[in-house]
C-alpha cells in the first residue's frame, strides 16, 4: 500500500499591474504544508514552507485571511526550491491528495509560466487525488463541499485556523483517513437528524455551532 500525502497550498494576488504575457495568472504560491498518512493511516510526518512570490503581493487582505506576512516570504525560498524540498521530503511511492483539484492546477499552470522544469513533479501531477470528489461520491451529491462543511458533516474534530496551509493540510488528512477507513460514511448523528426536515437547512444549524470558518 503507498503513503498518501495530504497537501494544500496558500496563495497571494497577482495585481494586473505585474501579469505580463508569460505570467498572467491571478495567484501565485506563498504556502506549502503536507502531511504523511502511512500505510495504518496514521499522520506520521509534516512539511511546511513559505514561498517567495515574484509577482503576487501579500497584502493585508492576505496576511488577515491566511496569517502569512510579508515577512514570512521575504527570503523564503523561491517556488522552483520549495518544491524541490517538498519533493525531496516526500516518502518513496507516495501518492498526492488535496481537497479538490485546484492545488495541483496551480502548481502545474504556475510552473508551466515560469518555465519551470523539476525532475519526477509531472509525474505526481498527473496521479495527484482530489479529497473533494472522494467526499462528494461519498455523500452521493452533485455538489462541491468546502473542507469546512465536510469537516462538520463527518463529525471530524479539526484543528482551527483555516487558510493555513499545514493546518488545512492536517485536517484534509483527518477526513481522508476516516474515508478510507468507512466504506459507508458515518456521518454527523445531528446533520442526519435535521436532513430528515426538508425545509430545515442542516448545515446552517451546523455551523452556528462551530467557531470554523474556512
Amino acid at each position: 500500500m503507498s503513503k498518501y500525502v495530504i497537501v494544500d497550498l496558500e496563495m497571494c494576488n497577482v495585481p494586473k499591474r505585474n501579469r505580463s504575457e508569460t505570467y498572467h495568472l491571478k495567484n501565485e504560491l506563498i504556502q506549502i504544508g503536507a502531511v504523511v498518512v502511512d500505510e495504518s493511516l496514521e499522520i506520521t510526518d509534516e512539511f511546511m514552507t513559505f514561498v517567495a512570490p515574484e509577482f503576487g503581493v501579500v497584502d493585508a487582505f492576505i496576511e488577515k485571511l491566511t496569517g502569512i506576512s510579508k515577512k514570512d516570504v521575504d527570503g523564503a525560498p523561491c517556488i522552483k526550491e520549495a518544491l524541490e524540498m517538498f519533493l525531496s521530503w516526500l516518502p518513496d511511492d507516495a501518492v498526492l491528495v488535496s481537497w479538490s483539484d485546484s492545488d495541483e492546477a496551480q502548481i502545474r499552470k504556475e510552473t508551466e509560466a515560469k518555465g519551470i522544469a523539476i525532475e519526477n513533479l509531472y509525474h505526481y501531477l498527473e496521479t495527484w487525488l482530489d479529497c473533494q470528489k472522494t467526499f462528494s461520491e461519498k455523500m452521493d451529491a452533485q455538489k462541491n463541499y468546502r473542507l469546512s462543511e465536510a469537516l462538520i458533516i463527518a463529525d471530524i474534530d479539526y484543528d482551527e485556523g483555516a487558510h493555513d496551509a499545514l493546518v488545512d493540510a492536517k485536517n484534509t488528512a483527518r477526513l481522508f483517513i476516516k474515508m478510507e477507513r468507512e466504506p459507508e460514511l458515518v456521518l454527523s448523528p445531528y446533520y442526519c437528524t435535521q436532513c430528515e426536515s426538508e425545509t430545515y437547512n442542516p448545515f446552517a444549524a451546523l455551523l452556528a455551532n462551530y467557531s470554523f470558518a474556512g
